[in-house]
């Protein structure tokens, strides 16, 4: 299953690299804002039911999807760019094992542990 779900957030990944050279931007601006989604970590400096709501929704595939959406019917490039970043960024972290996070621990994510101690 693990294999399958990889699988699919790889397709979900380049999904969201063909979405971006849709609007026609420079590609450094997806290199360069790709790993952006994860200053939404700075939540756990404060406690971890902040971090995981932060985090989660910098990470939520639908949030991305409206966000790109949004920017298609306005016809906001940048918008769209937004989103395309953002999903491509949460298909590519769920890829790695790192899923959607309970608020009682950073390492308690949706996909399963993770981190040293994933018992």
């Amino acid at each position: 299953m693990k294999i399958q779900l990889q699988l699919e957030y790889f397709a979900f990944l380049l999904l969201g690299i063909f979405a971006f050279a849709q609007t026609e931007l420079s590609w450094w601006w997806f290199a360069g804002l790709f790993l952006a989604p994860d200053i939404s970590m700075l939540g756990y400096a404060f406690n971890n039911k902040t971090g995981a709501f932060f985090y989660n929704l910098f990470h939520h595939l639908g949030l991305a999807v409206i966000i790109y959406l949004t920017g298609t019917f306005l016809s906001l490039p940048y918008l769209q760019m937004v989103g395309t970043i953002l999903f491509a960024h949460s298909a590519f972290d769920r890829i790695l094992g790192y899923g959607l996070k309970y608020p009682d621990s950073f390492q308690n994510t949706h996909l399963g542990k993770i981190g040293k101690d994933k018992k």
